[in-house]
Parts: C-alpha cells; structure tokens; sequence
C-alpha cells in the first residue's frame, strides 16, 4: 500500500490537478457569476507560472512533501496516531478534519501576523477572482505552509492515505471555491454546510478589510462558524463587490516579476488604512 502510493502520488496529483482545472475553467465560460475586467490573457499565464515556480520549490526544498513525512513518522512511530491502537479509517478521517483545522488557522495566522501578511496578500492582490486564484500563492508562503504541514503531519501521526486524500482534496477545493461560477441559490446554501463555495470563499477576498478578514476555510466551513469568522455575504454584493487590496490595483501588478516581489514592496500606507491591527 505504502509503495503503491508513493510511486502513483505525482499522477494522482497531476490526474486531479488538470482535470479540475479544465473542469473550473468550462464552468467559468458557462456560467460565469461576475463579468471579467482583466482578461484570462492578462492573468493566467503569470498565474500559471506561479504555481509551476511554486511546484518546483516545493520539490528541491522538500523532495519526500507532506506523504513522505506521513511515511518516515510511520516508520520511527512519531505522532499521535502512531502511539495510539486505533482503526485505519477512524484515523484517516480524524487526520483529515485535523489536518483541516491546521490550515484554516495558519491561514488566520497569515493575515495576523505582518511578515506572513506581506507574503499571502499576493494572493488577495489578484484583481480578478476565479480559478487561477486558487493557484496564486507566493513560493516563500508555499515553502512556509509546508514547514507547518510536516510538523501537523507529524504531530499527528497521519496515515499516509490520510495526507494523500487531504492534500488532493485541498488543492481541487481551492480551485473550487475560487471559481468565477453561477450556483442557483439553493444549492449554494445546502453545499456550503460542508464544503466552502465559491459564493462564501469570495467574500474572503473583498477590498473591504472586515470581509477580507472573514471565511478562512478552505475545506470545511465549519471553522469559520466555530471560531467566529463566519460572513453570509459581502455588503455591496456579490456582483457589486471590489475583488483586491487597495494597494495594488494597477494590472502591471499581475505580472510575475512583480508578483515575486510584492512581498518586498513597502505599502505601510495603504496597509494602515486598510488593514486592521490583530
């Protein structure tokens, strides 16, 4: 089972990866649910980058990842579930939920804290908001996620089935609920019992700082209701909404040099103004 999944991890990957992807960007063309001012010419290809730039860092930095650290803690009997007699399911699915809430407050973490800000708002400074936003996370703020992911993975004892599953379902979801798609009503508020949408996800990346501050999930929606941080919808709606941060509107910024080096660009005015102190 080990070998099995460890040799088949990069098809898995890349097999979901695409297919998603391709899947999103259909729904988008169909059933957009906001009309583009920047076109997919203008974004997506230094989106893309970003996440083949991201890929590779990843890689070199950390060649066994999330899976290969589930598999050495197996082995030294690290972590909680590897001291505890427990069946295999039960801990793949207390891993996963776990592995969820892991995300939901780094991610809380990386809007509290200045330095961690300055490497995640390249994230919320896409002037668009569809399924290459998903993808658009600076590589410093990868390689930094990763640290926390090994040390969650290993903490827990993670199964590796169990990491396998939350990654590749971490990564769909994201292109999921960053997707420019029409949901009929109904539908959105039953999905969003258990999964984010991309109706809640997108009051996340509003311009207004409370809202940008609100709906941290990525998964599980359940976080954000438990710890507070739960918002319906944005107040200028979703088709009156502004998607960004205000110290980056000019479409220059969507490039990839100037993506990669956002996080070292001083906008302590703009931030100040808009930005609430955690």
């Amino acid at each position: 089972m080990i070998d099995t999944i460890l040799m088949h991890e990069p098809a898995i990957r890349l097999g979901v990866f695409t297919g998603v992807l391709a899947a999103m960007a259909l729904w988008e063309i169909a059933a957009p649910r906001r009309p583009q001012h920047y076109s997919r010419r203008q974004r997506w290809p230094h989106n893309l980058m970003i996440v083949a730039l991201d890929t590779l860092a990843v890689r070199l930095v950390f060649p066994l990842a999330a899976v290969g650290a589930a598999h050495v803690a197996a082995e030294r009997g690290w972590g909680l579930f590897n001291t505890l007699a427990s069946p295999g399911w039960l801990a793949v699915v207390v891993s996963f939920v776990a592995l969820d809430m892991a995300i939901y407050f780094q991610h809380r973490l990386f809007h509290a804290v200045p330095w961690f800000w300055r490497l995640h708002r390249m994230h919320h400074a896409d002037l668009e908001f569809d399924v290459t936003t998903g993808l658009r996370f600076h590589p410093l703020e990868i390689l930094l996620s990763m640290v926390i992911k090994l040390a969650a993975v290993t903490a827990l004892g993670a199964p590796m089935l169990a990491v396998l599953i939350f990654e590749v379902v971490l990564n769909a979801t994201s292109m999921f609920n960053h997707g420019n798609v029409r949901l009929p009503g109904w539908l959105d508020r039953h999905l969003r019992r258990f999964v984010v949408t991309p109706e809640m996800h997108r009051v996340h990346h509003s311009i207004i700082p409370r809202e940008t501050d609100s709906n941290f999930g990525f998964n599980l929606p359940w976080w954000d209701h438990l710890f507070g941080t739960y918002r319906a919808q944005p107040a200028a709606g979703h088709l009156g909404m502004t998607i960004g941060l205000e110290a980056f509107r000019d479409a220059r910024a969507l490039r990839l040099d100037r993506l990669l080096i956002q996080p070292f660009l001083d906008t302590s005015r703009h931030e100040s103004e808009s930005k609430p102190r955690s």
